[in-house]
């Protein structure tokens, strides 16, 4: 038998076979339209029932949770499910569209009433809150009255459920019965037109299933292999097919989007891996000018998009100076005054943003500028202030980083304010506390030092007393004579400057060292110290005191002169002075052995 008579006989035969499983179909389904409205009404009169019972349910929860809470969002939640309560209720009253029985009805009549009745108390208890009577309201709610109402409601719900699943039963069973017969024959039928149409299938199932798949498998290979850049191709059919490609491109996204977040991960770490070393690095600064090394130095490796500085409040809270920058503009002010920052104003941080979305700080050069100040606080005292900037004029990097601009400037706040005070711990250690010199203690503890550090530099030791400082006490109080140190020791300072070291040894006496220094830059010093004291007028409170001489001797480590002895022939050289007449400087070496002795 020829190719086309076959295929002309299959095409009968499957005309014919069509034409039968079709009718037998349209016969099952008849049935199946007639089982699908019981079920349907089953569940939509159940449904309707749990449903009733839920949003009565839940209408008290939110009553309850707002008596007990006060807040708004449960009283909002309460009017939301009682307005969906009473559609339900409108949907009830229309039961005999969904074919109801008069039982039915008069048990959803009850259930109306129930929800309403909980419904009065559940409003009453709410108003008896808004009232100011939360025990009332509590009672009402979690009272007999409700709890037997509620009760009541479930068991008429469930006496409906019943009622409306044996009436549906037997409509469903008469209706499975009928629709099974049909589909019985239906499936002998479609088993034989499955026959004929195998082959035909076959060449649907390779076209449109096995070719896609195999365009496919090369795409699942890469995107296994976690090479997310493969492009998938576009699929519009709405079939299975259509679905695994939708869902592979889902897939490529979602992959993408694990990349992005682990990279993210990553650079979180590193950041955070910096913040960690970069206190650490500010735990173990000895200086103020440390501190601004190490944020300088660690500012831009953490945040690369971001330019920055560091300002320090002077001691006097009148000034900021810039302690250190990077990656900010050229014209960045160096020192301003902190009524210029509204950070400080505030304390707390402060975000300038451009377009006016908020007040710019005025030391910001560009007003276009998006900049964070941050003030550095310690124990409710402003020390300072960290300044950022997006490189790009845009406010969204300085935002990404809020809490870790914050994190940094608070541990730089604290280190800044630790270093500041063991710097005043240690001025009070070794400072005079009158004249703000060295104390004698100091002077000990460098004569120790350079005793042992001694390389062959000479060391000069000067020791100067002021002349008949008891009788000027005497005469003129000892506040006048506070008054004549302090005097006296801003002079000193001022002229040996960063030559030497001023201390107060005690008393009225003073003592200055001096590294490498010749013997006639010493007596130099000495005599324009001496000149200067004695030509220095003095007042106090108004009052003229007239002025002061002063005695002075000198001694150096050269010519075989130890370091451990040299303030003893310091001072000997000054006794000198002082019983030779006073107001002059004497030095050691021009005192014979005899003198020295004596």
């Amino acid at each position: 038998m020829k190719i086309n008579t076959l295929t002309n006989l299959a095409y009968g035969i499957t005309l014919a076979l069509t034409f039968f499983s079709g009718l037998a179909f349209i016969l099952s389904i008849r049935m199946a339209h007639e089982e699908r409205q019981a079920v349907e009404v089953h569940l939509a009169l159940a449904d309707l029932g749990a449903q009733l019972e839920l949003d009565a349910e839940l209408r008290t929860d939110e009553a309850r949770l707002y008596v007990m809470r006060g807040d708004l969002k449960h009283l909002a939640a309460f009017e939301t499910i009682n307005e969906e309560e009473h559609r339900l209720e409108e949907q009830a009253r229309h039961v005999k569209d969904l074919a109801g029985t008069e039982a039915e009805l008069a048990l959803l009549a009850g259930i109306t009433t129930l929800i309403d009745g909980l419904e009065e108390l559940e409003v009453a208890a709410i108003t008896a809150y808004q009232s100011g009577n939360p025990q009332a309201a509590r009672e009402i709610l979690f009272g007999d009255e409700h709890y037997t109402m509620h009760v009541r409601l479930v068991d008429q719900i469930k006496a409906f459920t019943n009622e409306v699943t044996a009436r549906t039963a037997l409509a469903l069973q008469q209706a499975q019965i009928r629709s099974e017969l049909y589909n019985v024959i239906a499936r002998v039928l479609l088993g034989v037109t499955a026959l004929v149409f195998l082959a035909v299938l076959y060449f649907v199932l390779r076209r449109r299933v096995a070719l896609p798949l195999t365009h496919m498998s090369s795409v699942v290979r890469r995107l296994a292999k976690q090479d997310f850049e493969v492009e998938v191709p576009a699929d519009t059919r709405r079939d299975e097919i259509g679905d695994l490609t939708n869902a592979i491109r889902i897939f490529r996204e979602n992959g993408l989007e694990r990349e992005r977040l682990d990279a993210e991960r990553k650079r979180d770490l590193k950041m955070k891996g910096l913040i960690l070393e970069m206190m650490r690095r500010m735990q173990a600064c000895q200086k103020t000018e440390e501190i601004a090394e190490v944020v300088a130095c660690f500012g831009p490796q953490v945040f690369a998009d971001l330019g920055g500085a560091f300002f320090i409040l002077n001691e006097t809270k009148t000034v900021l100076w810039r302690a250190s920058t990077w990656q900010m503009p050229e014209d960045f002010p160096e020192r301003f005054d902190p009524e210029a920052c509204w950070s400080l104003r505030r304390g707390r941080a402060h975000h300038s943003l451009p377009d006016k979305e908020d007040v710019q700080c005025q030391h910001f050069p560009d007003p276009r500028s998006a900049g964070l100040c941050i003030p550095l606080m310690a124990h409710g005292d402003a020390l300072g202030l960290l300044v950022f900037s997006s490189l790009s004029n845009d406010a969204t990097p300085v935002d990404d980083y809020t809490a870790y601009l914050g994190m940094i400037a608070e541990n730089v706040g604290l280190a800044l304010a630790n270093l500041q005070l063991r710097d005043r711990l240690t001025r009070m250690a070794v400072c005079d506390p009158l004249t703000g010199l060295l104390n004698r203690r100091s002077l000990d503890e460098s004569l120790a030092t350079f005793s042992r550090e001694n390389d062959g530099v000479p060391l000069t030791c000067m020791m100067i007393d002021i002349d008949y400082f008891k009788r000027f006490n005497d005469e003129f109080g000892h506040d006048a004579g506070d008054a004549v140190m302090i005097t006296f020791a801003g002079i000193l300072a001022e002229i040996v400057g960063e030559r030497g070291l001023c201390y107060r040894f005690g008393g009225e006496e003073f003592s200055v060292l001096f590294s490498d220094i010749s013997r006639e830059e010493a007596l130099e010093i000495a005599e324009h110290i001496r000149t200067r004291t004695a030509t220095t007028a003095l007042s106090h409170s108004g009052r003229i005191l007239g002025t002061i001489t002063v005695s002075i001797g000198l001694a150096d480590t050269r010519n075989g002169g130890s370091v451990s002895t040299v303030r003893t022939r310091s001072d000997v050289a000054l006794m000198h002075a002082k019983t030779n007449g006073r107001n002059r400087t004497v030095q050691d070496m021009d005192l014979t052995a005899k003198q020295v002795a004596g």
